[in-house]
């Protein structure tokens, strides 16, 4: 009988396989795919994460990133140098997630790849996890198993809010001889963006949209920006994939049990950034569950009040700025993009130094006339 069983080694379950075995409580991770596993993303990591714990994580990133490079239809190019104090972390995610849970295993937390859950069963007062190997069984769940894994439905989480976002995405194998420049491109594709992240040995190059709209050819405008940089995107494993956005409060405990990462939806609708918010829900779903074992009655729900409070809040203003960004995107690059401090703006966003309350505000002014008055 585990404290508790993870399922899912993404940066929401590692956080809290870490997080809880540094508390001595016995954990078990389980993951369907072999370790280290391929995860289609970008790799943008805040290094605000590091926060969150207590040892280094140099041997995780690929490369450091202090610079933005906007363009809109890859022209009128926007360049900035990020004005923080430590620079975005590129990450390849077969390389950081594995990372991050073999840390939780120096702390004494168990991990069982190649294992997929294939349901659960709530037995009085503890979760049984089956495995094609047999019956896991355990005080407390974290679903921690993505936006397509099963766990929350099997929970009863029937209604959630969410919406299904769209990416495509290619690794490409390439010399790379600009290693500290993030490309975002915003003209190509409606209602998102196409990025090219840089990693020490090749590109992450994919698009992305974050507010609904019509079906658009990803491939084609894929292949049309990994041109603008003399890429073949033939030379990589391309990668479709859904993104399950934040789309406002709902419940994400139950009996014994937590919603974490992108099973709870914590991703930004402006950026699609995901794997700080997971992290952070990984670092909260720990907390509550050590609180719960140490007598709390109320953890969980409290669980579910700090992320709907300490992500709903900057989400609910991320969406707006994404609603009006990506209506009237040419007018948002002039506007937004284009203003001498919005680029920088951007990437303190980006590195956790801003938040997007700090600036919806002031920037909703700018992209919609009237707003507010």
């Amino acid at each position: 009988m585990y404290d508790c069983i993870i399922v899912g080694a993404g940066p929401a379950g590692g956080t809290a396989a870490y997080h809880l075995a540094k508390q001595g409580r016995s954990v078990l991770v389980l993951e369907k795919e072999s370790l280290p596993r391929y995860k289609p993303c970008g790799g943008g990591v805040s290094p605000a994460i590091a926060q969150w714990f207590d040892f280094d994580f140099s041997p995780a990133i690929s490369v450091k990133a202090d610079s933005f490079r906007f363009t809109w239809k890859l022209g009128d190019p926007v360049e900035t140098k990020i004005a923080t104090e430590e620079p975005v972390w590129m990450v390849r995610r077969d390389i950081f997630d594995h990372f991050l849970v073999q840390q939780a295993q120096k702390l004494g937390a168990e991990v069982r790849d190649n294992t997929e859950a294939t349901g659960i069963e709530f037995k009085s007062d503890y979760w049984q996890v089956n495995t094609a190997n047999g019956p896991i069984t355990g005080r407390y769940l974290i679903a921690a198993d993505g936006v397509k894994g099963p766990m929350a439905k099997w929970l009863g989480f029937k209604e959630r809010k969410r919406f299904l976002a769209a990416a495509l995405e290619a690794e490409v194998p390439a010399t790379v001889t600009d290693k500290s420049t993030i490309h975002v491109e915003l003209g190509l594709v409606k209602n998102g963006y196409a990025w090219n992240f840089p990693k020490a040995d090749g590109y992450s190059i994919g698009v992305g949209t974050f507010v609904r709209g019509e079906p658009q050819d990803f491939k084609k405008i894929l292949d049309e920006y990994a041109r603008s940089f003399n890429l073949d995107i033939k030379t990589g494993k391309q990668h479709g994939y859904p993104i399950s956005l934040w789309n406002g409060k709902q419940k994400l405990h139950t009996q014994n049990a937590l919603l974490a990462g992108e099973a709870a939806c914590v991703v930004y609708p402006m950026t699609a950034e995901g794997i700080r918010p997971s992290i952070f829900s990984g670092l909260m779903a720990a907390g509550a569950i050590n609180e719960s074992l140490s007598g709390d009655t109320n953890a969980l729900e409290k669980y579910s009040e700090a992320i709907n409070e300490e992500c709903g809040t900057e989400m609910a203003w991320a969406q707006q700025l994404a609603g009006a960004f990506y209506r009237f995107p040419g007018f948002g690059y002039k506007v937004g993009v284009k203003h001498p401090s919005g680029a920088k703006i951007m990437g303190k966003i980006v590195c956790a130094e801003l938040r997007y309350s700090d600036i919806a505000t002031r920037a909703l002014k700018r992209l919609i006339p009237g707003f507010g008055g």
